[in-house]
């Protein structure tokens, strides 16, 4: 089980890491700062496998990488949200973070438990199924290993000891 942070809509990347720490890249180092000044209980209290749940084009503004990196620092591995603004979707996958699409996000609660089913595509809370869009098989091989240069890695491997290509 899943503890649910839930946050409204277009919560934009400067609010998921404040721009005076992009110099970091180590995503433990990240999760101290994550949503520093926008909600400090969520660093304090969030925990290893929790889900963020939000609303309309999470993760709109800048297209830093950093703020997929501080949720996964911080103990997130998915972000479920009505939508999401299309370069953190991308850089989500590409550093190992799950985005789901969930158009009933808004109706999950805040603090209650949750269990998502990436397979069977939903997240169940509160005895209520709300169903997620499927993620392509690609884009959760990527997630799965890691990331994307994690995933490359894993594929140059098999590419190295098999002799064949992908």
């Amino acid at each position: 089980m899943m503890r649910i942070w839930k946050f409204g809509d277009d919560i934009d990347t400067d609010a998921i890491i404040p721009g005076r720490y992009l110099t970091e890249y180590d995503p433990k180092k990240l999760a101290e700062h994550v949503f520093e000044g926008t909600r400090d209980d969520f660093r304090a209290g969030v925990h290893e496998g929790d889900v963020l749940v939000a609303g309309r084009n999470f993760g709109c503004g800048s297209s830093r990488e950093h703020a997929p990196l501080a949720l996964l620092g911080a103990g997130v591995k998915i972000v479920v949200a009505e939508s999401f603004a299309r370069i953190f979707y991308r850089n989500a996958v590409n550093t190992g973070l799950l985005p789901l699409i969930c158009p009933e996000a808004g109706t999950l609660v805040e603090g209650h438990e949750a269990v998502v089913d990436i397979a069977g595509g939903s997240i169940e809370s509160d005895g209520v199924r709300h169903a997620t869009e499927a993620v392509p098989p690609f884009m959760q091989e990527i997630v799965d290993a890691g990331g994307l240069v994690e995933y490359a890695k894993n594929m140059k491997e098999v590419e190295l000891c098999t002799g064949s290509h992908r």
